[in-house]
């Protein structure tokens, strides 16, 4: 969902225009109070705000970018701005933020699968070690080798 905020008469005509070009549905907050309101009560992926709004009510906007949570502000001037420049600039920062969320995520993946190699390395040791053990109570060597095959599933799926 995307937020529009701005005082303007074109407000439902830009939304009507995001909702058809973003494949989102929009929602209009006349005002920077409004908006704040608004995303203290859903999650937004973007946030189009006027920029007369915030050069007017400074203090209002940067409550307002308080309160934007993951949603990528694009700020835009309505008095100069053409509809399609507004779109375009709408893409472009979802666009954005689409590919910082993939890098990311991918970085967040790989810092995991790092620090898990490690770990399952270890344990996988660990077992083998436990195994060789002359004599073990069958009980527990049943167990150890439950371990250890769940071990080499993990370290599988890691390393995929």
């Amino acid at each position: 969902m995307i937020l529009l905020v701005t005082p303007s008469a074109r407000a439902q005509d830009c939304a009507k225009a995001i909702r058809e070009a973003a494949a989102e549905s929009a929602q209009v907050a006349a005002t920077l109070r409004q908006a704040a309101t608004q995303l203290r009560a859903q999650e937004y992926s973007a946030v189009v705000i006027d920029q007369s709004l915030l050069e007017a009510e400074p203090d209002q906007g940067e409550m307002l970018l308080q309160h934007i949570g993951m949603a990528i502000p694009v700020q835009v001037n309505f008095a100069i701005s053409g509809m399609e420049r507004l779109l375009r600039e709408l893409r472009a920062a979802l666009q954005r933020r689409k590919q910082e969320v993939l890098l990311a995520r991918q970085g967040a993946e790989e810092a995991l699968r790092n620090e898990l190699k490690g770990t399952v390395t270890a344990l996988l040791l660990s077992c083998e070690m436990a195994l060789q053990v002359a004599n073990p109570p069958a009980a527990a060597e049943a167990k150890m080798r439950a371990v250890y095959k769940l071990a080499q599933e993990m370290r599988a799926k890691l390393e995929i």
